[in-house]
């Protein structure tokens, strides 16, 4: 995909992505977290993570496999969604949101497999 193609797919996917994360995030990230900063914390996680995945590391990678490509998305964005959730909310935060975390990844990446 082109620049331009990727920064058009931005805003669609992102919507998409909140869209299936917040709801799993809401319910699953442990109970003490306010419901605000459940449904901010869908909103914050994928903002910060999503225009990378999105639109520097298809750039960064161009050469490389689709596999490849995946394989270091997928990997970065919950590992980083988890060091900011912790660097955020520190001795607040669970083994369980963590977990979480990895689970509203997965979720939208297979979403969007299935949908793109």
């Amino acid at each position: 995909m082109s620049p331009t193609e990727l920064w058009r797919f931005l805003p669609l996917g992102y919507l998409l992505t909140i869209a299936i994360e917040i709801p799993i995030l809401f319910f699953g990230l442990s109970a003490h977290h306010s419901k605000l900063r459940r449904v901010v914390a869908g909103f914050w996680l994928t903002a910060c993570t999503y225009p990378i995945v999105t639109l520097v590391l298809p750039l960064l990678l161009v050469n490389g496999s689709r596999a490849f490509y995946l394989l270091v998305a997928e990997t970065f964005a919950p590992v980083a969604e988890c060091a900011l959730f912790w660097l955020a909310f520190g001795r607040a935060v669970r083994w369980r949101d963590f977990g979480v975390i990895v689970v509203a990844n997965i979720a939208s990446f297979l979403v969007g497999e299935v949908i793109f």
